[in-house]
């Protein structure tokens, strides 16, 4: 099976800025989205970012500040992180979407990198 393998995660004070790498190990049948999901300490995963061949959504929080791009030639996923904020502290994880007909049938998921913003 194809993996999800998450890099460039770290320690930045806020305001500054991360970009955040995924590669997939293979190519992926049947990927309609690929997108970004994060769980901050006590808190239930939550979408970030997604991105389609006809759509890209933000979670309202990180609108404006984070950018979701992607270069299929490489099987990567990306997501740069700029004006980071306390509350973006949390394992950000990259998710494939497999579908059949229109229809998510399935989802990849990375095994996630740590984002820590301090003070």
């Amino acid at each position: 099976q194809v993996q999800l393998v998450e890099s460039g995660g770290g320690s930045v004070q806020a305001g500054g800025s991360l970009k955040l790498s995924c590669v997939a190990s293979g190519s992926i049948a049947n990927r309609c989205a690929m997108g970004w999901y994060r769980q901050a300490p006590g808190k239930e995963r939550e979408m970030v970012s997604s991105i389609s061949s006809d759509r890209i959504t933000y979670e309202d929080s990180v609108s404006g500040r984070f950018t979701i791009s992607q270069d299929n030639v490489k099987n990567s996923l990306y997501l740069q992180m700029d004006s980071l904020k306390i509350e973006d502290t949390a394992v950000y994880f990259c998710t494939a979407d497999i579908c059949y007909r229109g229809v998510r049938t399935g989802r990849l998921w990375g095994q996630g990198t740590h984002v820590n913003v301090s003070s």
